[in-house]
């Protein structure tokens, strides 16, 4: 099943005429831009839904080899933390793209819920207006498309509808990859966003952990593959392209729901490509604290977060953080040792 930008546009323009609630907000602007897209910056954000990184020392490098060198080559550290309130995908995700928190009262995104909500805006949920990295991307003169499995994805291009430029949902992860593939190869887009849901939906269907769930992690290794060969081959990808990946979830037995879970709030993050070295983003960042097994707060020294996403790409881009953003806006995080 797919949808297009077109598609979703005229259905949610249908839904937001019968729509009798109060309009959202208008979308935080990041106008005037002070900085364009750097001239040879591009990035490819992927986000594995549902990868407990624990699946990886399971499967080891024999099945999840392409995971296993992004994490080896790159500046990595397996003990990065979701959003604090919920380990649930769409308020996850959405601390992604805005590096907000979720709590709305305490100046976060406020997407709580995880289902597909026609008409809904991101700003409608926060009360205010918010801006997110796509919006900053369209500022500096960038384009950004976004690829993803799960039709509830469609709130960033209701959200911040300049800034999508392109949305291509697919519930067929080969030929969602193969859609971004064919996109990075012919699209100069200062921004890809990649979301492969086959983990989660493995783990929900068999239980997180499950041979079935580590298969379909297994497989997603050989997507990611995929690309990374159609990256390496295309000589302006390879000097150009950085990947940044995290997830939005981690998940044991039957579901992730619990956010007191140290199964559920442990997510990767990385960032490789060209100029980062292989380093432990801790050690790269001293103003950051390693977790351990706690699950932390938003007080003091804050650890790796997957909210850390949209000010790690506008940092590779060349352009300023996210407005309102909250993780990485004084403390940028740093991929190098530059």
């Amino acid at each position: 099943m797919r949808r297009t930008s077109l598609v979703a546009a005229l259905v949610t323009g249908l839904l937001s005429l019968s729509c009798t609630s109060a309009p959202p907000a208008p979308a935080e602007r990041a106008e005037p831009a002070e900085r364009a897209v750097a001239p040879d910056g591009r990035v490819l954000a992927v986000s594995v839904d549902g990868l407990n990184p624990a699946a990886l020392g399971r499967l080891g490098t024999a099945r999840t080899p392409v995971l296993h060198r992004l994490l080896a080559e790159g500046a990595a550290t397996t003990a990065a933390r979701t959003e604090r309130e919920l380990t649930l995908t769409l308020p996850n995700h959405t601390g992604m793209v805005t590096g907000r928190r979720v709590d709305r009262v305490r100046g976060g995104h406020g997407v709580t819920w995880n289902t597909h909500r026609p008409g809904t805006t991101v700003q409608r949920a926060a009360g205010h207006a918010v801006a997110s990295v796509f919006s900053v991307v369209h500022a500096g003169g960038g384009e950004s498309a976004v690829f993803t499995g799960k039709e509830k994805f469609t709130l960033f291009e209701r959200s911040w509808p300049q800034g999508v430029d392109a949305l291509t949902y697919d519930e067929d992860p080969l030929a969602l990859v193969k859609a971004a593939r064919r996109d990075l190869l012919h699209q100069d887009r200062a921004l890809t966003f990649l979301h492969l849901a086959t983990p989660d939906v493995a783990g929900h269907a068999n239980g997180f952990m499950s041979q079935p769930y580590l298969d379909a992690v297994a497989r997603t290794d050989r997507l990611l593959g995929k690309l990374l060969r159609a990256v390496e081959a295309d000589e302006e990808l390879r000097r150009e392209l950085t990947v940044v990946l995290t997830a939005d979830h981690g998940g044991k037995g039957r579901d992730h729901f619990d956010a007191t879970r140290y199964a559920n709030y442990r997510v990767p993050f990385l960032v490789w490509g060209p100029g980062i070295e292989p380093a432990d983003l801790y050690a790269l960042n001293a103003d950051r604290r390693a977790p351990g097994r706690t699950r932390t707060s938003y007080a003091g020294k804050q650890p790796v977060r997957n909210g850390d996403l949209a000010n790690v790409v506008t940092g590779l881009l060349g352009l300023d953080p996210v407005p309102g953003s909250a993780f990485g806006r004084t403390d940028p995080l740093d991929v190098t040792a530059d």
